[in-house]
């Protein structure tokens, strides 16, 4: 621990490894360079043109892995605003009336959230009055 205090990373000091920086490969400048001519690219076909990519997932005009495999599931946008809370993370409130502004207010829930639902079990005494929230058959039972 005390070795670790003791050296310090001084900026002026800071070196590159040797293998970490690469010099660019200067092509188009000779025979003798080893990449002159072609500058690396080969003689013929579609990479060696200019403006030559291939796109991505591009199989020579076999039908792509992306199409031949089957669209699976999907996402639902009907839940993306609602949320499930149980009925004890209720506890933290001291109000006796809970409504979605009051859970907003204690991190509860998400400032997004529109509709909440809370769930059981319920292993909690204190009763809690829901206004305009939707709730279980045993936490409504619990309630009244």
């Amino acid at each position: 621990m005390l070795n670790i205090l003791k050296s310090k990373v001084m900026l002026n000091e800071i070196k590159l490894k040797r293998e970490s920086k690469h010099t660019k490969k200067r092509v188009g400048r000779g025979i003798a360079s080893g990449t002159g001519k072609t500058c690396g690219r080969g003689h013929k076909g579609q990479k060696s043109r200019t403006g030559g990519k291939v796109q991505v997932g591009f199989e020579g005009g076999q039908m792509p892995l992306q199409r031949r495999l089957p669209k699976v599931g999907f996402s639902s946008r009907k839940n993306i605003n609602t949320v499930e809370l149980k009925y004890d993370y209720l506890d933290k409130i001291k109000e006796t009336e809970i409504t979605i502004d009051l859970l907003k207010k204690y991190n509860l829930v998400n400032n997004k959230t529109k509709k909440v639902k809370i769930i059981g079990p319920v292993t909690i005494s204190s009763k809690k009055k829901l206004v305009d929230l939707v709730a279980t058959k045993s936490v409504m039972e619990f309630i009244k």
